[in-house]
Order: C-alpha cells, then structure tokens, then sequence
C-alpha cells in the first residue's frame, strides 16, 4: 500500500491551519511534517489537526518561533527530538512508525536555522548558528549512515545546486547559496549516504524552487525562487519511491506561506 508524505514550512500553524486543511483535501497526505509552526505545545490546534484525520501528532513547538510537528494516519513507535548546535530551539523533531507502510522507518523533520542577511560568521552570529548547525547534521548523518529506514525531511533552508536557484551568478553572496553552505549540505548528503528523492524524480538541469519571497510583488512573474524545502531518504526507502510533487499553486493561495510543500508517494 503506497503512503504519501508531505514536508511544508507553513509560517505560522494558527494563522495558516485553514490552508493546511487545504492541502489535505486536495493531496491527501497521510503522514504531514511541518516546520516552523511558531506555536508552544499547550497553543497548538489539535482539535482541528485530528479533524483532518491524523489521530497521531507528535509536536516540538516554542511560543513565537521555529517549531516542527507530524502528523500521521498512522501510530508511532516512539518520538525524540535533540538539541542542536548549543541552542533549545525547537527545531528537530523524529517519528518512529510502529504500524502501516512505514513501519520500522524513522522520519526526521528539521527546520534549519536560515542564518540572516550577512554571509559572514566573523560579523553575523545567525550565520555563525547555521554553519555549526549543518556542521553538526553533517556528523550525526555520518553516524546513521549504515542504518536504514531513513527519512530526512524540511525546510534545510539551503538551495544546493544551480538549478535549484534563478540566478545561481546573483546568489553566490546570498544566504541559502553561498558556497560554504552548498558545499557543506553535499558534505552532509554524502556522509548520510542520503538519496535527494526530489532530484532523483526532477533530475537538474531543470529548474526547481520551492520558496519565493513576499518582497515579490508578482512572485510567479519574476519567479525568483529557490529550492528551500527538501525530502532525503536511505537508499532501501528510495528504492520506493514512485512519485514527487511540489506544489507550485499553493504559493498563491489566500495569504500564502513564503514555502510551498512538497509531497513523496512511497510504495
């Protein structure tokens, strides 16, 4: 039986929880992580999350800020989060299936920090934050590298290659494109052995975002957009893989996330 998984930064689950019931209806996903849902655990809207259907949540939210939940069809083994990069920030969060088509598979559901306007960790400590962030991804993948039943997914907020950007020339100085970033997500990728099931569906050179700025006044004229938002999995997970979608025209509904999700069909 296929199952189908959705990643999508939704900025902010109380104000958006309508476009969330959205995407359920239209794509029906039955297990659906979201990150910075700027929401602490005793705010969040269970009530209208299991009215969708997912009987399972588990959530790891802060009043205000970051925030990452899943929801499920299907009931969990266990739940974790960890502490990454010195700070509490509540922005990891892993789901163990005890049942369904994904039973025995772990889901990890990230927001990683976007790190401010400045490129340089010398002058900007948010930056300084993200390096040793996916610095740190980079050595906890090494060390599940040998396991299976793998899934990594969220708002990484790095776009790696050309194609995942509009102008790979104009972002080289831009936060979520510079070279150290690029260089030490395919640092991570590679020591998790992780497979980009995104890129694997929509391989490069075709141009493929998933984020585009509010300062747009016409984001779908100017489509300057970049690939933000990601699904990783192990190799014995993305053997099953049969179908991606990032849905584009969700970035133009009513008062739209500045991300759009993104949603994997596994066999």
């Amino acid at each position: 039986m296929p199952v189908r998984l959705a990643t999508w930064n939704i900025n902010s689950v109380r104000l958006r929880i309508g476009l969330v019931a959205k995407l359920v209806d239209e794509h029906a996903p039955d297990v659906l992580c979201l990150q910075e849902t700027k929401c602490a655990d005793d705010c969040f809207p269970l009530s209208a999350v299991r009215k969708l259907g997912y009987e399972h949540v588990a959530i790891h939210g802060q009043k205000g800020y970051h925030g990452v939940a899943t929801f499920s069809r299907f009931a969990f083994a266990a739940t974790a989060s960890e502490r990454w990069a010195d700070k509490d920030d509540a922005r990891h969060l892993a789901t163990t299936f005890a049942e369904g088509p994904l039973a025995g598979v772990t889901v990890h559901n990230f927001y990683v920090p976007a790190g401010g306007d400045e490129p340089d960790p010398a002058i900007n400590p948010k930056f300084a934050h993200k390096l040793q962030f996916l610095d740190e991804l980079t050595h906890w993948s090494g060390r599940i590298a040998e396991t299976g039943g793998r899934i990594m997914v969220g708002d990484l907020n790095v776009a790696p290659h050309e194609s995942d950007v509009w102008s790979h020339k104009q972002l080289l100085r831009v936060v979520s494109h510079t070279p150290v970033e690029t260089e030490g997500m395919n640092r991570m990728l590679e020591a998790g052995r992780w497979i980009d099931l995104v890129r694997r569906h929509t391989p490069h050179p075709e141009k493929l975002f998933s984020w585009w700025s509010y300062r747009a006044a016409d984001w779908q004229a100017s489509d300057r957009g970049r690939r933000l938002d990601h699904v990783w999995a192990s190799a014995d997970v993305a053997a099953r893989m049969t179908e991606v979608r990032t849905v584009r025209e969700a970035r133009g509904w009513e008062r739209p996330s500045d991300h759009v999700p993104v949603v994997v069909t596994i066999g």
